[in-house]
């Protein structure tokens, strides 16, 4: 015993040692200090929202990921294709590398091992996320009846933005050349939107401007866009590699501030945020 409290001593000793030849790595001169964010923001902007289909199966980083975001630095982000063990790790990046803290809820449609990864019996959970600087409340997650050919839904959350609460969807529509799916779709959603003055859609919609399952969400909201309508006229700016516009933000009974477009090469989906005058 005498031996192995003396062994255990040198070791501390020698560590000590080491310490102090190689000196604090702190710049308080402490000999530990917890790690200090990098590329650190300010804030988020309150009144900024944010949709992004971060694409799935892709081989990108959540660094990069949260990096593109902290780029715009959101009050709410609605995010696609998203695994949540993605999501997961994309917010502690988000807090950890800059400084931003976000509260996070799911829109679970499926559980996935070739997207999500896990292992067979039990694998990751996919579908939608939103996250919020502020509280999110009444979360809902709803599977469309048909989802086409993969289970689709929508997700909504109550949440600040600018100050002022406001009803946040998420979706992700059936893929492309399904258009009776999305118009059936479009209906579950469109019907719930109806029910609130305010309320803010985000999502991968799967299908142009001028499609017309698209009526239903334009008789009820405008784009954050000023210039996109759903007339040939529009001058809608694209939102996917492909040169199309497939994302939204959709405002009912909210006036749009600011539109931007930012090509990332971390997706095939462009991001996309608007500022609001709520």
């Amino acid at each position: 015993m005498v031996f192995v409290r003396g062994a255990r001593l040198f070791a501390a000793a020698v560590i000590v040692a080491c310490m102090v030849l190689v000196g604090p790595s702190a710049p308080s001169g402490a000999l530990f200090a917890r790690s200090v964010p990098v590329e650190a923001v300010k804030d988020v902007v309150p009144n900024r929202v944010m949709t992004w289909n971060i694409c799935n199966p892709c081989e990108v980083g959540n660094v990069d990921r949260a990096a593109e975001i902290a780029a715009y630095a959101p009050q709410v982000i609605g995010l696609q294709e998203a695994c949540v063990r993605d999501v997961e790790r994309i917010r502690e990046y988000l807090e950890s590398l800059h400084g931003l803290v976000y509260h996070v809820e799911y829109g679970t449609v499926l559980r996935s091992w070739g997207r999500c990864g896990g292992v067979p019996w039990s694998p990751g959970a996919y579908g939608q996320a939103v996250l919020s600087a502020a509280p999110m409340t009444d979360r809902v997650n709803v599977e469309y009846p048909d989802g086409g050919s993969e289970d689709r839904g929508y997700m909504a959350v109550t949440t600040m933005v600018d100050g002022r609460p406001a009803r946040v969807f998420n979706t992700h529509l059936a893929h492309r050349r399904q258009e009776e799916v999305r118009a059936a779709q479009i209906g579950v959603l469109a019907a719930e939107v109806a029910r609130h003055d305010r309320a803010v859609v985000l999502g991968d919609f799967n299908a142009v401007p001028d499609a017309p399952e698209l009526a239903r969400m334009w008789a009820l909201a405008v784009d954050a866009d000023p210039q996109c309508h759903p007339s040939p006229a529009g001058t809608c700016q694209t939102t996917t590699d492909w040169h199309t516009k497939f994302d939204y933000i959709y405002l009912r009974g909210i006036v749009p501030h600011g539109h931007r477009v930012h090509p990332s090469s971390y997706s095939d989906h462009h991001l996309q945020y608007a500022d609001l005058d709520a």
